[in-house]
C-alpha cells in the first residue's frame, strides 16, 4: 500500500463532507425563506413559522458539526508516517480497511471498501495504539493489523 490511496480516501472523505454543507446551507436557508415568506403568525394556535425557524436551528446545527467535520479532516497530513493506530492512519486489517477521521462511513476507491470512522467508536478504542502484526478483538472478532498508512 501506498500513500496515494490515504490521499484518495481523504479527499473522498472531504467530498462527501462539502457535498453534505451544501445540502444543509440549502436547508437552512430554504427553511428561513418559508419563514420569512409566512410571516408573522395568524393567530396563538398558528406555529407554522415556529415550526419553520426551529427546523432552520436544527439544520443549522447540523451544519456547523459538518463543518466541524471538515476542520478535522483538515486537520490530517497525509504525509505523516504513522507506526501505530492513531487519529489520521489508514489501518488496513485482515477484516476491514478503516480511515481514522470522522465518521463518514464507507466509501469505495478502486473497486476497496474504506471505513471512515471517528476516533470515539469504540473499536478504535480497541485498535489505539497498536501496530503492523498486532490484533486486537472487537465483538468477538480478531483484527489482525496488516499495515498501517
Amino acid at each position: 500500500m501506498n500513500k496515494k490511496i490515504k490521499n484518495k480516501v481523504l479527499e473522498a472523505c472531504i467530498t462527501s463532507i462539502n457535498e453534505k454543507i451544501k445540502t444543509l446551507e440549502f436547508a437552512v436557508e430554504d427553511a428561513q425563506k418559508a419563514a420569512n415568506e409566512y410571516g408573522n403568525p395568524r393567530d396563538r394556535y398558528d406555529s407554522f413559522r415556529a415550526q419553520q425557524l426551529r427546523k432552520k436551528d436544527m439544520f443549522s446545527k447540523h451544519l456547523q458539526e459538518a463543518i466541524d467535520e471538515k476542520n478535522t479532516l483538515n486537520k490530517i497530513d497525509t504525509n505523516k508516517e504513522n507506526s501505530q493506530v492513531v487519529f489520521g492512519a489508514l489501518v488496513i486489517t485482515n477484516k476491514q480497511n478503516l480511515f481514522i477521521s470522522t465518521s463518514i462511513g464507507k466509501i469505495n476507491i478502486d473497486e476497496n471498501d474504506y471505513y471512515a470512522i471517528s476516533s470515539f467508536v469504540p473499536i478504535f478504542k480497541s485498535l489505539r495504539g497498536l501496530k503492523v502484526g498486532d490484533t486486537a478483538e472487537f465483538k468477538g472478532n480478531k483484527f489482525k493489523i496488516i499495515d498501517i498508512i
